[in-house]
């Protein structure tokens, strides 16, 4: 019936363009439904603004009962929609219920909009902004239009505190002992970790020493918390077996690892964490790790 009445009354095409596109920063995401998508960047007290237009798409007359712009901050567990919820949400009426006989075009902004927690695309969680624009009919379905946009949010309040070196040590009895050691434990997106390692007792014949990083996100909380691991990037510290009191320096470059600040229980529904992995294999492809959780952060 609804397809039969679309057919009678015709469907209007909504379109929505934003200000100032043309010259705003963009940023890119690996999205895991729709690939790399590539969205405009807004930050600090930036406003949002543009226009929408209706387009007659070849019909005469668009009876509706309400044209409306909303701008959305929602957190969508990929897996589950029903634990999905929107932490924000505002909206602008821009016609009242009437009718349209030609096209037309509205006016919209949303000034100094809170930008609480920064967009993130991750396997089982993403955390999205988009505007979306709906027209709603007695007759025919809901005509709507959503534009995705992100929030980014630089953090100089970490950037420019107190640093700590991270310390462990790892033990085998009577056969392995050696400690670690990072130089710092917080780090902005293209920086580079730095540390060493040193052997103090080597009876175990080893191939080789490499350097993970792991995203870690956690979602939900309690009995029902999943987590997620991925490995971004392995590097090969050292191959051949290490002499006692041999010092191997840590060296790996964040640049080109695709990372996201840290994320901490973001309106109690995930987090996303970062772990550098440190793994001994023997000869006998036996596996000893050390796992050690960093601070990621966004430069201002």
């Amino acid at each position: 019936m609804s397809a039969l009445l679309n057919i009678v009354q015709g469907t209007p095409i909504l379109d929505l363009q934003l200000d100032g596109i043309e010259t705003r920063k963009n940023t890119r995401f690996q999205d895991k439904q729709n690939g790399l998508i590539k969205l405009p960047v807004y930050q600090g007290e930036d406003d949002i603004s543009g226009v929408v237009e209706v387009k007659m798409n070849k019909t005469k007359k668009v009876e509706h009962t309400g044209i409306r712009i909303e701008l959305i901050g929602r957190i969508e567990i990929i897996n589950d929609q029903k634990q999905s919820s929107d932490f924000m949400s505002m909206a602008r009426e821009l016609e009242p219920q009437g009718i349209l006989t030609e096209d037309k075009t509205f006016k919209f902004a949303f000034t100094k909009f809170e930008k609480q927690y920064e967009s993130y695309y991750g396997n089982t969680v993403r955390l999205r902004y988009f505007l979306r624009v709906s027209m709603n009919r007695n007759y025919g379905s809901k005509v709507q239009k959503e534009v995705d946009f992100a929030v980014l949010i630089p953090q100089p309040e970490i950037e420019e505190g107190p640093q700590a070196p991270l310390k462990l040590e790892v033990g085998i009895e009577e056969c392995l002992h050696i400690d670690f050691e990072y130089f710092k434990s917080k780090y902005h997106m293209r920086d580079v970790v730095t540390g060493k390692v040193n052997f103090y007792l080597v009876k175990i014949k080893i191939k080789y020493m490499e350097l993970a990083v792991i995203r870690k996100e956690v979602i939900g909380q309690g009995q029902n918390q999943q987590t997620d691991n991925e490995t971004l990037v392995k590097y090969e510290l050292m191959d051949g077996c290490p002499t006692k009191g041999e010092v191997i320096p840590i060296r790996l470059y964040l640049a080109g690892v695709d990372m996201t600040p840290s994320q901490k229980n973001i309106s109690g529904k995930f987090s996303v964490k970062y772990i550098l992995n440190l793994i001994l294999v023997d000869e006998d492809d036996r596996r000893y790790f050390k796992q050690q959780e960093i601070s990621v952060y966004r430069k201002k």
